[in-house]
């Protein structure tokens, strides 16, 4: 879906696509629900660091390395194979995700770079820049035809752009457009998956919807599990009304499955069982 055209307020014409508006609304339920739990007025960063370590393990079972929470945990060396390094990975944007809200609105491509150099975790010369003409894309689990680097490009400027023009769209429908940009163009040669949940949570958190980052919508994609994510990107990737509301929905019933999850953790803290 190209983000780029002559209405005013793309993102706002997105919010009325049939469901959306229904999604917009259990979301804010969802998110209200969990910020009402007693807990939250006691031990709001206990809850925050739990859904992080959450939200981290998610994304990289989305990305193919699927550990158990306990194992996430457990591990302090996160180089030993390809597996460890996504899940290191994973856990490195999760913790930078928060150090990036201020800058995000004002530059949106300076934060995306940055997030592929803490990803990546090296220093090659593709490292924290878009993939330019010939370079290869480590994407494995997105299988969607791959945009040429002048389309990633422009497409990039256009997405940049409306962040910083800002919305009056609702920050789930933000969140979603984001997130489904960055899978469709895969502007990076690799942890594209990695980066575009990051910045959905980064929409997600500055928004204002969840500002403690207790909702983490990288443990509902993961819990809804790859073949539907995959479904709802090509949907959006489609580009028709019928898709991409689809997309936004997809991306809501994450969130609610990520308030669901801290609704648990509070509950879990609340009986002194974690």
């Amino acid at each position: 879906m190209s983000t780029t055209g002559a209405t005013a307020d793309p993102l706002a014409t997105l919010g009325s696509l049939p469901g959306v508006a229904e999604s917009v609304e259990t979301v804010r339920k969802a998110v209200d629900r969990v910020y009402g739990h007693r807990v939250m007025r006691r031990r709001s960063n206990a809850v925050t660091s739990e859904a992080a370590l959450r939200g981290a393990r998610g994304s990289a079972a989305l990305s193919g390395a699927d550990w158990a929470l306990e194992e996430v945990r457990r591990r302090t060396d996160f180089s030993a194979d390809a597996e460890a390094r996504v899940v290191g990975g994973a856990l490195r944007l999760t913790a930078e995700a928060g150090q990036l809200l201020s800058i995000w609105r004002q530059s949106p491509l300076r934060v995306l770079a940055r997030l592929h150099l803490v990803a990546a975790a090296s220093e090659g010369p593709e490292t924290g820049r878009p993939r330019q003409a010939g370079e290869a894309v480590d994407e494995p689990l997105v299988e969607l035809p791959l945009p040429d680097a002048p389309e990633v490009s422009g497409r990039l400027e256009g997405l940049a752009d409306l962040i910083i023009a800002g919305s009056a769209a609702p920050a789930l429908v933000t969140a979603a457009v984001v997130h489904g940009e960055l899978l469709a163009l895969r502007p990076f040669t690799s942890h594209n998956g990695l980066i575009a949940r990051t910045a959905e949570r980064i929409v997600l958190i500055g928004s204002g919807l969840d500002p403690k980052a207790v909702c983490p919508a990288e443990v509902g994609h993961a819990e809804l599990g790859r073949a539907a994510y995959l479904a709802a990107l090509e949907g959006y990737v489609s580009g028709t009304p019928e898709g991409v509301a689809a997309w936004i929905a997809h991306c809501g019933r994450a969130v609610e499955l990520g308030a669901r999850e801290s609704t648990a953790v509070c509950e879990a803290l609340q009986r002194g069982a974690a």
